[in-house]
C-alpha cells in the first residue's frame, strides 16, 4: 500500500523549525509515524547554509534518507511560494521508498535534481531515462544546492530511485505554432541561417508578425524552435525543442540552444497562455492513461518562468492539476531548467513543465 503526503510550512526567517514544520504536517496527513524517506524541498533563502534544516527535518522523520534540493520557489497541491522562506516536504511509508542510484546500475528511469554548475552532457546521457529539475534562480547563480541521504551531494546532482512504483513522465512545453514546418537548409554550429531558403532571422520575423498584427520587436524569451526530423511529426506535435539565444542582423542568422542539422525540420513557436493551459491537461491525461488507474501522487517540475510570472500571479498548470485530481498529493519547485526524456533522449529543457505521475506499481505476470 502506498501512504505518501505533503506538507507547506512558512514563516518570516529561514529557520530550520520550517522543514520539521513541513515534515509533521505531511506525516499527520497520511497518519505516518516513521516515514521511509522523505522528499525536501527549501527556498532560497536556506540555500546558503541548508544543513540545520535538512538535519531539523531528519528528527522530525526519525528517518535519515532526506532528498531535495534548494529553489527559487516550491509547491504542494496546498499552495505555491515565491519570494519568501518556505517548506515543502512530500513523505512515504508502505511499499514506496527513495534511494540513491548507485554509479554504474542500468535504471531505466530515475529522478534528477541538480544545481546549475553540475549540468553536463557526460552524466545526462548516460543509459536510462531521467526527470526532474535544476534548482537556481533566473540567472542560474547563487549558493543553491541538492542533498541526499540527509547531506549535501557534493557533485552538485542526485539521480534517485522511486522504488515499487510504476510512473508515467512528459514534458509540457506550453507552444503555440506560428508558423508551418519548413526545412532547414543552412546551419552553422548553433546558428540557423536558412529556413527554406529564406533567412533564419527574416523567417522568424515574418512569423511573428503575421501572428501579432502590428509591428513589435521580437520577443526572443517568448519564440522557440519546434524542431523534428520530418515535419509530418511537427504536424503530429512530435517534436524536440531549441530556445532562441538571439537574433543575428549582421548575418540574419537566429543562434539556438542546440546545435541544428541541414535537413531537419523547423517550426517557429510562441510561448502562449491558453495553449500551455490546454497542454498541461493532455498531458496529465495522456500519463494517466499510460498508468491506467488513478495515480497515487505526483511530482512537477516547472521554470521559474512557467509558474506564477507567466500566469499572471496564479499558477495555472498547479489549479488544473489540483482540477483533474482533487486529492492527489503534489509537490515540486520552479527552477532554472528542467530534465524530461523526449523520444527516448534526456533533454535539458526551459520554460517547461515536467510532470511525473506515480501509481503502485503491477504485479508481475
Amino acid at each position: 500500500m502506498i501512504k505518501v503526503a505533503t506538507g507547506l510550512s512558512t514563516g518570516t526567517t529561514a529557520k530550520p523549525e520550517l522543514a520539521a514544520q513541513a515534515v509533521q504536517a505531511a506525516m499527520a496527513k497520511a497518519n505516518i509515524h516513521a516515514p521511509s524517506s522523505v522528499l525536501l524541498f527549501l527556498t532560497s533563502e536556506f540555500a546558503s547554509d541548508p544543513q540545520s534544516a535538512i538535519k531539523a527535518a531528519a528528527k522530525a522523520a526519525s528517518c535519515t534518507q532526506i532528498i531535495g534540493c534548494s529553489a527559487s520557489g516550491i509547491f504542494t497541491e496546498e499552495d505555491w511560494i515565491l519570494d519568501g522562506p518556505a517548506a515543502a516536504a512530500m513523505v512515504f511509508s508502505g511499499d514506496v521508498v527513495l534511494t540513491v542510484a548507485e554509479e554504474g546500475t542500468a535504471i531505466p528511469l530515475t529522478m534528477t535534481l541538480a544545481a546549475p554548475n553540475a549540468i553536463n552532457s557526460t552524466w545526462l546521457n548516460k543509459p536510462g531515462l531521467k526527470f526532474g529539475g535544476v534548482s537556481g534562480d533566473a540567472t542560474g547563480q547563487g549558493a543553491f544546492s541538492v542533498w541526499q541521504n540527509g547531506k549535501g551531494a557534493t557533485q552538485g546532482y542526485c539521480e534517485l530511485v522511486i522504488n515499487n512504483t510504476q510512473a508515467a513522465v512528459a514534458a509540457s512545453h506550453g507552444l503555440k505554432s506560428i508558423s508551418s514546418p519548413r526545412k532547414i537548409t543552412k546551419t552553422h554550429g548553433h546558428d540557423v541561417l536558412s529556413v527554406a531558403n529564406i533567412d533564419a532571422l527574416h523567417s522568424l520575423a515574418s512569423a511573428w508578425q503575421k501572428q501579432q498584427k502590428f509591428d513589435e520587436p521580437l520577443p526572443y524569451h517568448r519564440l522557440i524552435a519546434m524542431v523534428a526530423s520530418k515535419g509530418a511529426q511537427l504536424e503530429r506535435g512530435e517534436y524536440n525543442v531549441a530556445s532562441i539565444i538571439s537574433g543575428n542582423e549582421e548575418n540574419a542568422s537566429v543562434t539556438l540552444t542546440k546545435a541544428l542539422q541541414e535537413g531537419d525540420w523547423l517550426s517557429w513557436a510562441v510561448r502562449d497562455v491558453d495553449a500551455a493551459q490546454i497542454d498541461i491537461v493532455k498531458t496529465a491525461s495522456e500519463l494517466k492513461q499510460q498508468l491506467n488507474t488513478e495515480p497515487a501522487f505526483a511530482l512537477l517540475f516547472s521554470c521559474l518562468g512557467r509558474g506564477p510570472y507567466f500566469y499572471n500571479n496564479v499558477d495555472q498548470d498547479l489549479a488544473l492539476l489540483k482540477t483533474l485530481f482533487p486529492k492527489l498529493p503534489i509537490i515540486g519547485f520552479y527552477g532554472n531548467g528542467e530534465i524530461a526524456p523526449i523520444h527516448g533522449v534526456n533533454e535539458l529543457l526551459q520554460y517547461s513543465a515536467v510532470l511525473a505521475l506515480f501509481a503502485h506499481e503491477l504485479p508481475k505476470q
